[in-house]
């Protein structure tokens, strides 16, 4: 308790109280004790005020700073006119003072006023008392406070465990979110992830490989690549159980000063099975929906003087079948026919629509094949009839090998890319037309160029050259540079690079590639 707090005790009580020193220097007086004797105040000194022998006051002084409870007394003070006033006193050691030297509580009483001496010894008890009940609550407030920072703190701490769970879609970044915030969050020196990546996406066909799953921040406990894995000494492991399944397992290795509680690491356990479970369901329907798009996208057939490759890969961030599709024809001895394409939106309702042009497609190719407007104007119709509202860009190619002639037509879909040997490179940006399905009657213009020896042609969906707040034409110049790192490629590690052309980077979009380069009827191809 401070000097404050007593004196605000001690204020409105009408008999005089007076703190002081074992040497007799008054810290603390009440205004009653300056009403009896004005030099009663704080900085003075009870030797100086006393009137009788200064032993019996040194002796009153030890007595008190040495009890526990009230002990009797009686001073002779001076007043200020030189007169006598007379006290009875009660005295004891101040328990509640927090200096380093203790200190005197003194109540006292005029003896020419009505001498309730008994009743002062108790009222001096009950002062005490009350500064002592009040010094507990003021140590009670001060623990209570702590607690509440500390449960503010760790409720801070948890939310952002579940900020960093809640944005978190494929395995490895819930295993990098746990790994991020969960040590923070239990008040631990680690934790380490232990997942059963079979009970978390299901195979889709017998002897599948589940491999691909990226194990960066965690260990897969039906395919571990090393010894098996202890628990460090005092470690704590915490079961991730879902839906009645155990996922796995969470190993806490706790501080010094011990194991964070039952409830806390239950609370915890429980958002990161969660997490995991949902994690899991996304990753089994992203193998799901790339199973099901590659199964959509036909088998190119062996053309005879092309080197051809194809690549495919699903948007990062989708888990729905899209409309990407290539496709190759073998026309005569003298014409090839190439085209891609790419169905609005994403979905079930997308991919039947993908499916579906390819079919129809062939039907046109084999009818005007050689005629690359006439092939766009038929799509155009066809989607327009039997799909309305749907909306698909495309482009078609026609290649003639004795002149190495390639004509072609775009209808709204990105500019196929013209490789040559030495890297460098040139967009086929001929004609701009409007995509094919929602303006019935619409013309399409194509434009044409030759191939030189060893040029190849790139086509390609927008998922490859598009990115969220990027312009169109940042990803068109990466993809030239790409080009120029490729040189000497054969195709296939070509059409691989272009595919990942960004490691780590966030495609939005499926990625839908089909490269081709003419080869000499002596050549063989690569």
């Amino acid at each position: 308790m401070s000097l404050g707090l007593f004196e605000a005790v001690v204020k409105t009580l009408a008999d005089p109280v007076v703190l002081c020193a074992g040497d007799g220097t008054i810290l603390a007086a009440n205004p009653a004790a300056r009403a009896s004797i004005p030099q009663l105040c704080a900085g003075a000194s009870l030797y100086a005020l006393n009137h009788d022998d200064a032993s019996v006051l040194r002796r009153h002084l030890g007595n008190w700073l040495r009890s526990g409870s009230p002990l009797p007394g009686a001073l002779v003070f001076k007043d200020g006119d030189g007169s006598l006033v007379r006290f009875r006193c009660q005295g004891v050691r101040a328990t509640w003072w927090q200096g380093p030297a203790p200190v005197v509580h003194l109540n006292l009483r005029r003896v020419d006023h009505a001498d309730r001496f008994a009743v002062l010894s108790q009222q001096v008890g009950a002062l005490n008392r009350e500064i002592a009940i009040r010094r507990t609550a003021e140590a009670q407030r001060e623990e209570l406070l702590l607690a509440e920072q500390a449960a503010r703190a760790r409720l801070q701490r948890l939310y952002q465990l579940t900020a960093a769970l809640a944005s978190s879609a494929t395995l490895a970044q819930v295993a990098e979110a746990v790994a991020a915030t969960a040590t923070r969050v239990l008040d631990v020196d680690d934790v380490s992830l232990e997942l059963h990546s079979q009970r978390l996406v299901p195979t889709l066909e017998p002897g599948e490989d589940l491999h691909g799953l990226e194990e960066t921040a965690w260990h897969d406990l039906d395919h571990p690549r090393d010894s098996v894995r202890t628990a460090p000494v005092g470690a704590v492991r915490i079961a991730l159980e879902a839906d009645g399944v155990v996922l796995g397992t969470l190993t806490v290795r706790p501080r010094a000063r011990g194991v964070p509680d039952a409830e806390h690491l239950t609370a915890v356990g429980q958002q990161i099975a969660q997490a995991v479970r949902r994690a899991g369901l996304y990753e089994h329907e992203h193998r799901v929906a790339e199973r099901l798009q590659l199964s959509l996208l036909p088998q190119l057939p062996d053309v005879a003087g092309l080197e051809v490759a194809t690549c495919y890969a699903p948007g990062s961030d989708m888990v729905m079948v899209g409309g990407d599709w290539y496709d190759l024809y073998n026309l005569d001895e003298d014409h090839i026919g190439l085209s891609i394409g790419d169905v609005a939106g994403h979905g079930l309702p997308q991919a039947a629509v993908m499916a579906q042009i390819i079919a129809a497609l062939r039907g046109i190719v084999l009818r005007c094949g050689t005629r690359p407007q006439a092939v766009l104007t038929e799509l155009n119709e066809y989607l327009h009839l039997y799909h309305r509202g749907q909306m698909a860009t495309a482009a078609y190619l026609l290649y003639h090998r004795p002149t190495r002639t390639l004509t072609y037509v775009k209808a709204g879909h990105p500019p196929p890319l013209v490789v040559r040997p030495d890297g460098s490179s040139r967009y086929l940006d001929g004609p701009i037309c409007p995509p094919v399905g929602p303006v019935p009657g619409a013309r399409y213009h194509q434009g044409q160029t030759t191939l030189a020896e060893g040029e190849a042609v790139l086509l390609y969906t927008d998922g490859l050259i598009e990115r969220r707040r990027e312009p169109l034409d940042t990803g068109l110049d990466r993809l030239t540079e790409t080009a120029l790192r490729g040189a000497g490629m054969n195709v296939h590690d070509l059409c691989e690079l272009f595919l990942d052309h960004q490691p780590g980077a966030d495609y939005p979009d499926d990625r839908a590639l089909l490269l081709a380069r003419p080869v000499s009827p002596s050549r063989p191809a690569r």
